[in-house]
């Protein structure tokens, strides 16, 4: 009965102690986070006090105001992040879709519907992963110049897609090479064709994976600021160029409480993506990990 009880309280005190040591690292990588929340509801006169780490004595929005709204700052006028976030939306969305989509039908196509070269045309198409952004700026921009559309948010969409289409060919096709291959074989057999198997068989049991593809290439693109800045015209360009447009400007008083709004509003669709989906994301990625 006391050995019981020992490894009771063994197995407690090691639990707290585990947990412990994750708070501190917890805190360890929020408190940045933290920081920047603090800084961006504080006035510049306290910032200047240098109170980085104490309670703001006293809330204000008004930098997180002049971040989203187009402000005058002395005798500089900069442009807020809302126009740049409104295009970031405008771009993620189809892009994410049509990649995601792509993803989907080539994995399927990989792992289904083999035709000869297929590993091949898999090992070709995986070295997109592999590509570094700083590759295919100049055959990209010469391509979007060709087709008319450099500088358009249509082609900053086209090349997010094609940068993409590797990742999520790889995600969906590793996903469906573990789903049994008698459902496919059964349904041939009962005379279903190509786009019913995939629609009714396969696209329903994708679930875990399509969360993992919709994450995955939302944050990617979200967060990209190479692309978006050299692809981009001032029309068309995503939250990362606006905020690094304001952050960087080299006139007038530096505000600090301001450029922290600006770099929360820029996150915090990326953050809240996380924290309401992050536990599926990892489902997804192990669902397909045992062959079953």
């Amino acid at each position: 009965m006391a050995k019981s009880n020992n490894r009771g309280y063994a197995k407690i005190n090691g639990r707290a102690v585990l947990y412990g040591v994750l708070i501190i690292i917890a805190a360890y990588y929020l408190l940045p986070l933290v920081l920047m929340i603090m800084t961006s509801f504080r006035s510049m006169d306290e910032i200047r006090m240098g109170q980085l780490i104490e309670w703001p004595k006293s809330f204000s929005l008004d930098a997180w105001s002049m971040a989203w709204s187009e402000v005058q700052i002395g005798a500089r006028e900069d442009r807020g992040l809302r126009p740049y976030f409104l295009n970031s939306i405008q771009m993620v969305i189809p892009a994410v879709a049509i990649s995601t989509i792509l993803g989907a039908l080539n994995g399927y196509v990989l792992s289904f519907w083999k035709f000869r070269g297929s590993e091949l045309f898999f090992g070709a198409l995986l070295i997109g992963c592999f590509l570094p952004f700083q590759a295919i700026l100049l055959p990209q921009s010469q391509l979007l110049g060709s087709l008319g559309l450099a500088g358009t948010m249509t082609g900053l969409v086209l090349t997010h897609v094609v940068y993409g289409v590797s990742f999520t060919t790889l995600f969906f096709r590793n996903y469906y090479v573990n789903l049994p291959h008698e459902l496919v074989k059964a349904a041939k057999l009962d005379g279903a064709g190509f786009w019913i198997i995939f629609f009714r068989i396969i696209l329903p049991l994708s679930a875990p994976i399509l969360v993992v593809t919709v994450i995955w290439q939302f944050t990617q693109i979200w967060n990209d600021f190479l692309f978006g800045v050299v692809f981009s015209d001032p029309s068309s360009q995503p939250v990362t160029v606006g905020l690094n447009n304001m952050v960087n400007s080299s006139t007038g008083e530096k505000q600090y409480n301001v450029d922290m709004a600006g770099a929360i509003i820029a996150a915090l669709p990326t953050i809240v993506v996380y924290v309401v989906a992050g536990k599926y994301f990892v489902r997804g990625l192990t669902a397909g990990s045992v062959k079953g």
